[in-house]
């Protein structure tokens, strides 16, 4: 995994590096599943993701985002507050890759070339394409089969962003994403060991963290000039 991160963020490198006004870096979060097992809460990071950012701003308030990030997401019955899901006892984890782009909208004018515009807080609206694992068959009872699926997710959330110093700036960012499917938990109901939960409700997961990033063009964080 490790290997194949690096690869991708030298290719971000590549691409971008004689552009203007962008900003590239990496993401660091706590991630967590919302769906048929464990606890129902929509913010709770009990796992971890990780991942690149590349941003092209606009102008101060308007910036066109993609990310990809590398998650893992589990959530266990025992840690329910639900006492059916107690009894029933269900656990999973499984492995999420996202690439995601959209835009991102400061709420007050941000400019890393001005000495007063280096804060702001945000919103964001993305649309996502995610590969996981699905359980696909049953070989002996208690031991499945597994195999790549892709599907779609809307991430959207908030976040604050501000300068670290020069060009380096950070923000902290939650984001939820609702996905098209219902299968993140290996939820199948040709198999009937994993039928089960609620087939009229989507998955979701969220991811809570930092982002560090580093601005480059003229002038920094604006795309139209002065």
């Amino acid at each position: 995994m490790i290997k194949k991160f690096l690869i991708i963020a030298i290719l971000f490198a590549s691409v971008y590096t004689n552009a203007q006004i962008n900003e590239i870096g990496i993401t660091a979060s706590g991630s967590n599943y919302v769906g048929d097992i464990g606890r129902e809460n929509f913010i709770y990071p009990n796992n971890y993701a990780i991942g690149l950012i590349y941003k092209y701003n606009l102008n101060p308030r308007i910036a066109l985002r993609g990310t990809y990030t590398y998650s893992k997401i589990s959530a266990d019955d025992a840690d329910s507050e639900n006492l059916a899901r107690q009894i029933r006892n269900y656990k999973f984890t499984n492995t999420l890759h996202e690439f995601a782009a959209g835009v991102e909208f400061s709420f007050i004018e941000y400019d890393l070339s001005t000495r007063v515009k280096t804060h702001t807080p945000y919103i964001l609206l993305e649309l996502a394409g995610i590969n996981y694992n699905v359980a696909t068959s049953e070989s002996s009872p208690g031991v499945y089969n597994y195999e790549g699926e892709t599907s779609f997710s809307i991430p959207f959330g908030l976040g604050y962003k501000f300068k670290i110093a020069g060009h380096l700036a950070a923000a902290v960012e939650i984001g939820m994403r609702y996905t098209f499917s219902d299968d993140l938990d290996y939820n199948n109901a040709s198999i009937p060991a994993l039928d089960f939960g609620n087939p009229n409700n989507n998955d979701w997961y969220a991811f809570s963290g930092i982002n560090l990033v580093y601005t480059f063009g003229r002038p920094a964080c604006y795309a139209t000039p002065k």
